[in-house]
């Protein structure tokens, strides 16, 4: 068993089987790539990992527990955070406040903007937020407002925002989408910053196969809703039909 499992997970929206069958185990402290051609049924996967669909059929085990039934809140409360497609940070408030925020929210068990009047009592979750913001490198953006970023510090400001809580688990939907090649590559950089330093498991849903490859320990590849293969990055990149429903018409990519 793995520290994420689902089984003979389906989906149906209509007359679209979006998932069908979908088993998945994902190992403790890996990097596990999700990839697969457009409507594959890779985003469809991912929110029914975080309460935002519930499946028709199957079960997801997080740590032996179903998270199926959860509210998104909950799942997060057992560890769990995601970072979207795109960033999904408060772009009224500054980098810091952004950042104490989920710091309260894991103390409190709530999403709460009350606690930020009262931060210079609450040392502790200051120092919290600033030693995150210093492992994404942005302490020195502290102060200003998140709405000003680039978006690829809007992308470092959202992880610092799901590693303050601590997750186990962090699941990535293309976290590199929209970004140009600098800020792709400085974004695998942080992401194998955050592996090296902490016990934590990573589920990336990822286009660019660069980034894949950079990544990934496993990759579980997606067709039509169904997984077609599981291997490692240097098994898939050869693997012929892999090749035909994905990686041959993205060979720029790769």
């Amino acid at each position: 068993m793995g520290i994420l499992d689902v089984k003979d997970v389906g989906k149906r929206f209509g007359g679209l089987q979006a998932l069908s069958d979908v088993n998945l185990s994902v190992r403790e402290n890996t990097v596990h790539a999700i990839i697969g051609p457009n409507g594959a049924g890779k985003s469809t996967l991912l929110n029914c990992l975080v309460g935002k669909l519930m499946p028709d059929t199957g079960s997801v085990l997080f740590d032996g527990q179903s998270v199926l039934g959860r509210k998104p809140h909950e799942i997060n409360q057992l560890g769990i955070a995601r970072v979207f497609q795109t960033p999904e940070i408060f772009g009224d408030l500054t980098v810091m406040e952004n950042v104490l925020i989920p710091c309260f929210a894991r103390r409190d068990g709530a999403f709460e903007l009350n606690p930020l009047v009262s931060v210079a009592s609450q040392k502790d979750m200051a120092a919290k937020a600033e030693a995150i913001l210093a492992d994404v490198n942005m302490a020195q953006s502290r102060g200003v407002h998140a709405a000003s970023l680039s978006r690829g510090d809007k992308r470092r400001l959202e992880m610092a925002m799901c590693l303050v809580q601590e997750p186990r688990l962090l699941l990535l939907d293309e976290p590199t989408a929209g970004m140009s090649r600098a800020d792709t590559n400085n974004t695998i950089s942080l992401l194998k910053e955050i592996k090296a330093k902490r016990d934590i498991t990573m589920v990336i849903i990822e286009h660019d196969m660069h980034v894949v490859f950079s990544l990934a320990d496993r990759i579980t590849v997606l067709a039509q809703g169904t997984p077609l293969v599981e291997d490692t990055p240097e098994r898939i990149k050869g693997h012929p039909k892999v090749q035909e429903a994905y990686l041959g018409t993205s060979d720029a990519a790769a």
